[in-house]
């Protein structure tokens, strides 16, 4: 026992020991349990209390908040380095607990492209999955469900599916009908928005309660968090030790099997867990660095668990974001609400497309572009609370003031995904350590020119539906001003040539044959869509291989 009155102990020998309890890992986990396997789940954070969730949405509206507040992050056990051409700020957007990142996330749950899966046959760059759209269909359906996504089948650019949406769409937003009469006059096609948040009561929580804190903290429980996947897994039998983060894997002594999870707990002691099988979960940053951190040279390991193709922690990737925002003449009620509910895949697929419309539409592009989507924001603009608890006035005073600076803002965005690269890798930094004396990671980062170019073809089709719509642009974020969408992928990716990637389309490892990877860390290429729902259909698509084995 530890000083919280918790058994953090290893069990005996398991079916299967999962790392990390966010999407991922909670679904595996719940999966395995529900088929009668013995399942540990271990989870380097804490396991936080629902009820002290209005707490944390009022301490994320306070004008002193720094980002760290909501859910701990930060100091000497979320220390991390990056040293590549441009720093990525790693803690801004992960959560060590149960749940994981989906405890802040914003909720947009998109199924990839046909063509996101054969990027090198399609457009002769990155490289093809070793699996397709079609192997990977029937559990995106099982995703939907498992999250419960509201959503409609109403974007004509969307890949093939028959099952519909386990709820209805959100409504599109006042500001949102704004920019679709002046998309339709340019020719721009727009849709809703797949959500992974309650747009009536299901699976026991209640329909969104419109709080527009989604991020970073959804007070009614309306919005996904992969918490209720690992109660779910819990109650079929899995046992979930919070607060032990794993240190390392440990490999046979011939190197073609883990023996062992070793794992610290708070009272300072390590200990091992046993299992037939390996799941690690951890994300796209702590998945790769956890594998170098298991190093055995005597194992036929030297340079990182299951690294023998030199692919464990390179290939990196995130989606870039850009936008451009304004104001109208007009209220544009825009910070009602807290997620997107309309959206643009036009130029996805053909990125360089040019477009008709009414008012003389879009121009093309001959360039060389990756794909990109476009997103209609309704949180644009300074918050009110925010700009109350400045102010200096009260009263109609203060209205008056609120009403100058707050309400007329709109703004649009969009993602644009980049292409593996080696140089962009994850690795580690011996000269810093976390609070178990281990290696930090360090990410290295950087864009290229074919992610620029398409950052500014987004750009430049943003500030036209922008003019269109008769906004005064008055900011833009650029390619030299973006940052990351902290979607972090490919860091051990998946390819059917065990000399280039690290795991096979089963997820299994090519050089263990019982650890598994699931996650955004084993995507080949990313896309330009947010990765929730792949990962998490890839979790299903591995713990039903898994159910086989075992």
């Amino acid at each position: 026992m530890t000083s919280d009155g918790r058994d953090r102990t290893p069990s005996e020998r398991v079916d299967a020991c999962v790392v990390g309890s966010g999407p991922a890992g909670a679904l595996v986990a719940r999966e395995l349990a529900a088929a009668g396997h013995e399942v540990v789940v271990l989870e380097a954070g804490p396991w936080f209390d629902r009820e002290d969730r209005l707490k944390r949405m009022e301490r994320a509206i306070r004008p002193a908040f720094d980002g760290g507040d909501v859910w701990g992050m930060g100091g000497e056990r979320d220390a991390y380095s990056s040293t590549g051409d441009r720093h990525y700020p790693l803690n801004r957007a992960r959560v060590k607990g149960v749940g994981g990142s989906t405890l802040h996330w914003q909720g947009m749950v998109m199924r990839l492209h046909e063509d996101d899966f054969r990027r090198a046959t399609v457009d002769g760059v990155g490289v093809d999955w070793p699996l397709s759209y079609d192997d990977l269909r029937p559990f995106y359906a099982d995703a939907e469900a498992a999250l419960g996504v509201a959503g409609a089948s109403d974007n004509p650019f969307a890949p093939p599916r028959e099952e519909p949406f386990p709820m209805p769409a959100f409504e599109p937003s006042y500001s949102d009908a704004l920019f679709a009469e002046a998309c339709e006059r340019l020719g721009v096609a727009t849709h809703t928005v797949p959500n992974a948040r309650n747009s009536e009561p299901h699976d026991g929580r209640s329909a969104c309660a419109g709080y527009g804190t989604c991020k970073p903290v959804c007070p009614s429980g309306a919005k996904y968090s992969a918490d209720h996947t690992a109660d779910a897994a819990v109650e079929a039998g899995a046992r979930l030790i919070d607060r032990a983060p794993v240190q390392r894997l440990v490999p046979s002594r011939d190197g073609s099997t883990v023996e062992a999870a070793v794992y610290a707990t708070p009272d300072g002691r390590e200990h091992r867990q046993a299992a037939r099988q390996f799941v690690v979960a951890a994300g796209g940053v702590e998945t790769p660095r956890l594998l170098l951190l298991s190093a055995d040279a005597d194992r036929g390991h030297p340079d990182g668990l299951a690294n023998g193709s030199g692919w464990v922690g390179r290939g990196f990737m995130d989606h870039l974001f850009v936008g451009a925002g304004g104001r109208l003449d007009e209220p544009t009620r825009q910070n009602h609400i807290g997620f997107l509910t309309s959206e643009s895949h036009a130029f996805y697929d053909d990125p360089g497309r040019a477009t008709e419309g009414a008012d003389g539409g879009i121009p093309g592009s001959d360039a060389d572009l990756g794909p990109f989507k476009l997103e209609f924001l309704n949180y644009a603009g300074p918050s009110p609370v925010e700009l109350a608890m400045d102010a200096e006035e009260f009263g109609d005073d203060l209205l008056d003031g609120l009403q100058g600076a707050y309400g007329t803002h709109i703004a649009m965005g969009g993602l644009v995904g980049q292409l593996p690269r080696k140089e962009n890798r994850v690795t580690l930094d011996p000269s810093r350590t976390d609070d178990h004396g281990n290696p930090v990671p360090d990410v290295q980062w950087s864009l290229d020119a074919r992610t620029e170019r398409t950052m500014e073809r987004a750009l430049d089709i943003q500030v036209r539906i922008m003019r269109e719509l008769g906004a005064t642009v008055e900011s833009t974020v650029t390619p030299d001003g973006t940052g990351p969408a902290y979607h972090q992928m490919g860091a051990t990716r998946m390819h059917a040539d065990p000399a280039a990637g690290v795991v096979d389309a089963r997820l299994r490892t090519h050089e263990l044959s019982n650890l598994s990877l699931v996650g955004s860390s084993t995507f080949p290429t990313g896309g330009a869509m947010n990765p929730t729902l792949t990962i998490a259909a890839l979790a299903l698509k591995c713990a039903s291989h898994l159910r086989a084995d075992l």
